[in-house]
């Protein structure tokens, strides 16, 4: 799994500097994907195998049925990388196109991933909440920009961004659907409350 961060990582990096830096990553982040999505279905064959061998207890089930969700989530972000790098070959480079929101989106996204990984290896839900948190502002930074872009008389560059900008932001949805992941393993529940994470780290 901490494999599979790192993978993820490094594929959304190449991925956005695929479209911000005119570079031509495409194959690489495939093959990431593809790596990514093949540690996915090891995690499904683990995590089956210890449900026959194992007959685990509740606590050991939801971290078991996590894993599958956490892995899951990584395999989709490989896939929005390499989606992310088909948008330069659709509408070559774009390198000339205004970026600051697409910079900050991805700082965010990339923060969120590194988080949701140290999370899940520290069991820390404080974190998955934060992860929560600042999903919240890649949602604002997406809800900002788009009304500009439907506005603007760029239209390649408008319509590539606003593109990226859904990946980033499904991305982000991705990770806060790791950080309920981590919140049940911890808890038992979804999204806990803020006495019942207080209660848990005492």
């Amino acid at each position: 799994m901490s494999e599979m961060g790192d993978m993820v990582i490094e594929s959304i990096t190449l991925a956005i500097e695929s479209y911000l830096d005119g570079k031509n990553t495409k194959i690489k982040v495939l093959g990431l994907s593809d790596a990514i999505r093949l540690k996915y279905f090891e995690v499904e064959d683990l995590t089956f195998d210890m449900l026959l061998k194992y007959q685990p207890v509740a606590d050991d089930f939801r971290l078991i049925r996590s894993s599958t969700e956490i892995s899951y989530a990584f395999s989709r972000f490989g896939r929005y990388a390499y989606d992310i790098t088909l948008v330069r070959d659709l509408f070559g480079d774009v390198t000339e196109c205004k970026n600051a929101s697409l910079i900050q989106s991805s700082k965010k996204v990339k923060h969120m991933i590194k988080e949701a990984v140290l999370s899940f290896a520290e069991l820390d839900i404080r974190k998955a909440v934060k992860i929560q948190e600042d999903e919240k502002d890649i949602d604002k930074i997406y809800r900002d920009r788009i009304p500009k872009l439907i506005n603007s008389e760029n239209t390649r560059c408008a319509l590539a961004e606003a593109l990226l900008l859904r990946y980033l932001e499904r991305i982000g949805d991705h990770a806060v659907f790791m950080s309920d992941a981590i919140n049940y393993i911890v808890t038992g529940k979804h999204r806990p409350s803020e006495a019942r994470m207080s209660s848990h780290n005492k």
